[in-house]
């Protein structure tokens, strides 16, 4: 065992329970590890790939704070953060491990830069703009999300594939990892299942207002900043500084860009670098006010107008909670200050299987058109409430299989002879088709295919399905109350006598490598003896060894031996 960690290994038995959970979090210690006392925290914290493991997560201040302690100077403010990683002792200086692992490292200069100058009034009107229309494409890209949650990779970065599908929509592939991470910090999406999934916020964000949904994004975007990124009254530092806030993270230059792009895209900087006047007081950790922002926003409309080709037109931008539900309605043809919209068989179909009725889509539409409802939009929704139920999924409660009817015996022959069906392996049974498949795939399948399909539960009610629900999100890290019982578990086995156990594993730790000692043997008269013993054996409370000076064997009852220490070879 290493000398150097029993520093250490003192320090973290005197600490407070809040200090040890700092640590463990900020080190990445996992709850489970198979540590049973301070020894074995304090050996393992100082362990060269766990230190090394720790250094990309430093601040530039901090970085250069340990340039300067390893150099012998003060490490000035930044101590008490380093010392509350186990990275310097108390008084400064590093831990011995400490000195190799940073050699041949450097902080780069150039870590300061002014604050930036105020946007001018043409440029505040771009990053309004921008910040309008990034809020807009997000919403598209949560709507997309929550029909087809996108795939993610081993990275948590989504596939190529999936960036030109939402090019496809006309969302820029530039800009998707900057949304997506804006989406993660606001908890408006989540990975889970290796898939990136909307939330439940999501569902109330994608409804509110542009400046509720803008704050939320801004306010999120702030709080969920790098260390290295934040001042210290809670806002960021210039982000011309950004590039160089974590000179030791490989991966930061990337994840620096992309958190400037977010901050462009949401406004908070304009294209020039200048700031404008809503981003000033963010910037300084102060309250959000969107105000200033929403002056330069074009008004939203609540109506819009129902043309007889079965289309409507927004004649500006329509209020987001009307937006999403005449979405659920409506496929959107057009994106712009004005919109459109496009009712088709399909998009009516989606309607009914959401939960939408004839009377809702009506009473809706109704409500907020200036022309009120053309006659075939009428008959569209009509002929989709007769054939939405047509076809009846549910469960045999006899034989467990899943069973499909349908008044229309037209649609059963055509079901089971669809090829795109075949995976069902449906089989007729009298007037309907049994499947081994579960309900709800088969009329997720059926509904694909664009069949009327409704799922009927056991006691013949229609329920309401959503095939992607959304996942909770915890607002806790999910390791706290293990952390907290691996705390318990060291602090159990944190016994009266340090200095007994220490020397009791150094003892184990020399003859596991046959290491020669420097033992201090205390004799029977009060004096002491030095004998240089290469260890071979320990137990029953004694240390056997060679005396290399007398070239003898010798047994030492370990209670006697007041201090030991291995000789270099």
């Amino acid at each position: 065992m290493s000398t150097h960690a029993r520093p250490l290994a003192d320090w973290l038995a005197a600490a407070s329970d809040d200090a040890l959970h700092h640590l463990l979090s900020s080190r990445g210690v996992r709850p489970d590890v198979a540590w049973q006392d301070f020894f074995d925290a304090a050996e393992a914290l100082l362990d060269p790939t766990a230190l090394a493991k720790v250094l990309p997560t430093l601040t530039a201040a901090e970085a250069t704070a340990l340039v300067r302690a390893v150099g012998g100077e003060d490490p000035g403010p930044e101590r008490e953060a380093l010392t509350a990683l186990a990275l310097l002792r108390p008084d400064g200086t590093p831990y011995a491990p400490l000195v190799s692992v940073l050699a041949g490292r450097s902080v780069p200069e150039g870590l300061e830069a002014p604050a930036p100058g105020a946007a001018s009034e043409a440029a505040s009107a771009h990053a309004a703009e921008r910040a309008f229309t990034t809020v807009a494409v997000l919403a598209d890209v949560l709507l997309i999300a929550r029909e087809a949650p996108f795939a993610l990779l081993a990275g948590g970065a989504i596939s190529a594939g999936e960036k030109r599908q939402l090019t496809e929509s006309g969302i820029s592939a530039e800009i998707v990892d900057a949304l997506l991470s804006i989406a993660i910090d606001a908890r408006l999406a989540v990975a889970a299942d290796r898939r990136l999934r909307t939330t439940a916020a999501a569902e109330t964000w994608l409804r509110s207002s542009v400046a509720e949904r803008w704050t939320l994004l801004v306010t999120a975007f702030r709080d969920a900043l790098p260390r290295g990124v934040r001042s210290a009254d809670g806002g960021w530092i210039p982000p011309e500084a950004w590039p160089l806030a974590h000179p030791w993270d490989p991966s930061w230059p990337e994840r620096s860009r992309t958190l400037r792009e977010a901050a462009r895209l949401l406004g908070l900087v304009a294209e020039d670098g200048s700031e404008p006047e809503w981003a000033a007081t963010v910037r300084r950790g102060e309250s959000t006010d969107p105000a200033a922002l929403v002056r330069l926003l074009p008004a939203e409309v609540d109506r819009i107008f129902l043309q007889n080709d079965l289309t409507a037109i927004a004649p500006g931008p329509l209020l987001p909670a009307l937006d999403v539900r005449l979405r659920g309605i409506a496929a959107r043809e057009s994106a712009a200050q004005a919109s459109s919209y496009r009712f088709t068989a399909e998009s009516m179909a989606h309607a009914f299987v959401a939960g939408e009725t004839e009377e809702s889509i009506l009473e809706f539409l109704g409500g907020i058109s200036l022309t009120g409802i053309p006659q075939p939009l009428n008959y569209l929704v009509a002929q989709t409430a007769q054939r939405h139920g047509l076809v009846r999924v549910s469960t045999d409660e006899e034989t467990g299989r899943t069973r499909i009817e349908s008044t229309d015996l037209h649609l059963i022959q055509a079901m089971a002879v669809d090829q795109s069906l075949r995976p069902l392996a449906l089989a007729s049974h009298a007037d309907a088709l049994t499947t081994r498949v579960g309900r709800e795939t088969v009329y997720w399948a059926l509904t694909d295919a664009r069949y009327p399909a409704t799922l009927v539960g056991p006691d013949g009610a229609i329920p309401v399905r959503e095939r992607h629900p959304a996942p909770r999100v915890s607002t806790d890290p999910a390791d706290e109350a293990d952390l907290g019982a691996l705390i318990t578990r060291l602090r159990a086995h944190q016994g009266p006598d340090a200095d007994a156990a220490w020397l009791d594993r150094e003892l184990e730790a020399a003859v596991r490598a046959k290491a020669v000692l420097q033992v201090t043997v205390g004799m029977p008269d009060g004096s002491t003896r030095e004998l240089l013993l290469e260890a071979t054996g320990i137990g029953g409370g004694r240390l056997r060894g060679r005396d290399r000076a007398a070239d003898v064997e010798r047994t030492l009852p370990v209670s006697s031996i007041l201090a030991a220490s291995v000789v270099a070879p």
